[in-house]
């Protein structure tokens, strides 16, 4: 029996992961689709309006290192799907960490602060995917990481004008020739030509960024189980076209979201089946995980 409501909040909040999912088969999308509802009630919660939403996220952190509260159903459920297919609770428990960060709304200085952020929100759900999808090989989740890292670094992009509008910059400030009252998100919906081309060519730093991470995850998709390749593919293959979206309109951050259309997510699909093909892959590239160390699936050495 298949998983329908897991399944309609994946439809309803994550249309290119649901579009994806069709190609994973049963099991594998009611599972992907519960990770999928675990994350999005953490995100959700994270951005409400309840006045107790961070004394409820730091119990949901609480209940994943074990201590004995009321969890949320929500985490309940989440809790039985990790132990079903062993997925690490430090995973999980920094990405509502990273949820945690977010009430105290983003002012990144650096590529460092960044991509740590960007792991938290992203890179641990592509470490969890890799158990939903029942990856054998274990060096996949390294690249699994960079897949989550680079859709995060797309999602910042496309949201620019969106998070402004929350106070939230995560365009790091070394990146940006502005003043301090201009590095100020809250002044970003009025901002002058000057201003917009600034911040434009910050958002096509997000992307190339975005880019390399992209890069690697494209190569580990080949050690995904068979089933599976074609289902990520097609998910990396459609969010990256957000950001081609974005550059073809020369990063026009103000004027809100880009989306990509069905038509073009059929293309992008028959283009995905190249992941089906069999391909070496090397080694990771340790350079891209240097800012990550100490973090969930990332080598402290």
């Amino acid at each position: 029996m298949t998983d329908d409501v897991a399944r309609k909040v994946l439809a309803r909040h994550g249309k290119s992961f649901y579009w994806a999912s069709f190609f994973l088969g049963d099991e594998c999308t009611d599972n992907a689709a519960q990770l999928y509802q675990f994350c999005r009630f953490v995100d959700d919660l994270a951005d409400g309006d309840a006045a107790d939403k961070e004394s409820r996220l730091k119990l949901v952190q609480d209940c994943l290192k074990g201590a004995e509260n009321a969890c949320e159903i929500e985490v309940m459920g989440f809790m039985q799907l990790a132990l079903a297919n062993d997925i690490p609770m430090a995973a999980a428990s920094e990405l509502v960490g990273g949820m945690l960060a977010d009430q105290m709304p983003a002012r990144f200085t650096d590529t460092r602060e960044l991509l740590r952020y960007c792991h938290a929100v992203a890179g641990t759900v592509g470490l969890m995917m890799c158990r939903i999808l029942n990856c054998r090989q274990a060096r996949a989740e390294s690249f699994a990481i960079d897949l989550g890292v680079a859709m995060q670094l797309t999602n910042i992009a496309r949201d620019v004008l969106e998070d402004a509008n929350m106070g939230r910059r995560y365009i790091p400030s070394e990146w940006l020739d502005l003043s301090d009252t201009q590095l100020s998100p809250e002044n970003w919906s009025d901002a002058s030509p000057e201003m917009r081309v600034e911040i434009a060519s910050a958002t096509r730093k997000l992307l190339e960024l975005a880019e390399t991470y992209y890069a690697s995850a494209m190569i580990g998709i080949h050690l995904l189980p068979f089933k599976a390749r074609l289902s990520i593919a097609i998910a990396l293959r459609v969010y990256r076209h957000i950001g081609y979206q974005l550059q073809a309109r020369n990063y026009a951050w103000w004027r809100g979201r880009v989306m990509v259309s069905t038509l073009h997510k059929v293309g992008l699909s028959v283009l995905g089946a190249a992941a089906l093909l069999p391909r070496r892959v090397p080694p990771h590239c340790t350079e891209l995980h240097h800012p990550l160390r100490g973090l969930a699936g990332v080598d402290s050495d």
